[in-house]
């Protein structure tokens, strides 16, 4: 974890948004000072923002992680999202200081516990990571000028972003597979309601869990049909053995209530960024 978050500590400015006092210079690109490692943030809404870091070499981007950072209830949090550590889990840390330094906190992380920043001009940042005494490093980060896509002539789309394309995953034409389930009414005639909404709450839940986990971007039910045809996932994986997998612990497909067929869709890559608005419009949860 060590590693990973020297790459993403930048992204903690983004929280300014909420807050009339909080810089808003730090929308775009930023590059460590001596070193080719990147962190790049997009402002989604008021609320929320996706981010991820990454280095480049050779004109090849590899990313390291992603990043979330979303106020809800009038706290700021921030989460990184370590490729292949942490079992894939988000490490969060809390907003608790913001005058002329803004302090992000987790004491219970193992490092860091501490990070604070502040602006030195329109075009540098100094970054302080700490775990709260006295092990640390500080650094500077320089903010990049971005290409004017405009004015090139080999791209079709003047408002083309190819650090977010990057980020999402997208191909030449803002695209990517996913893999569509067709949920259908299973073998399983059983007629214990107990039984039943046992198995449904099951499947609700790992629903949620899927979506949590960035995998599951898409469900709903369908209207009644002659196919017996229940509902759609779309599933943010590539393949239909990932998709199996992930459905193991839905207990109604388990159990043979539901059954499924699987498909290879292709899709815009920006679809998974609407689910952070999807959380904001209920008022019922199903």
């Amino acid at each position: 974890m060590r590693y990973i978050l020297t790459l993403i500590i930048p992204f903690f400015t983004v929280l300014s948004f909420a807050q009339s006092n909080f810089p808003s210079f730090l929308p775009g690109t930023w590059k460590m000072e001596n070193q080719e490692i990147y962190e790049h943030w997009d402002q989604l809404n008021e609320s929320s923002l996706k981010g991820f870091s990454y280095k480049l070499k050779d004109g090849q981007i590899t990313v390291s992680e992603y990043l979330d950072i979303s106020e809800t209830n009038n706290e700021i949090t921030y989460t990184a999202t370590v490729l292949n550590q942490n079992n894939g889990k988000g490490v969060i840390f809390r907003l608790t200081k913001t005058d002329s330094t803004f302090t992000f906190e987790n004491p219970d992380h193992d490092f860091p516990k501490k990070i604070v920043y502040q602006k030195l001009n329109e075009k540098e940042i100094f970054l302080q990571v700490s775990d709260g005494r006295q092990k640390g490093f500080a650094y500077k980060m320089q903010k990049q000028i971005q290409k004017d896509f405009s004015k090139d002539t080999t791209s079709s789309n003047p408002n083309y972003d190819p650090i977010l394309a990057q980020q999402l995953g997208a191909d030449d034409y803002g695209m990517k597979s996913y893999v569509l389930v067709v949920l259908k009414t299973g073998a399983n005639q059983i007629t214990d309601k107990t039984f039943i909404n046992n198995s449904f709450r099951g499947h609700m839940e790992n629903i949620n869990h899927l979506v949590k986990e960035g995998k599951m971007i898409v469900a709903g039910p369908l209207g009644k049909n002659d196919n017996t045809y229940r509902g759609i996932f779309i599933l943010n994986v590539t393949n239909f053995e990932e998709a199996e997998s992930l459905l193991q612990n839905d207990t109604a497909i388990k159990e043979g209530l539901l059954d499924i067929d699987l498909y290879k869709w292709y899709g815009s890559a920006a679809l998974p960024e609407y689910l952070d608005l999807s959380d904001k419009i209920w008022k019922v949860k199903p």
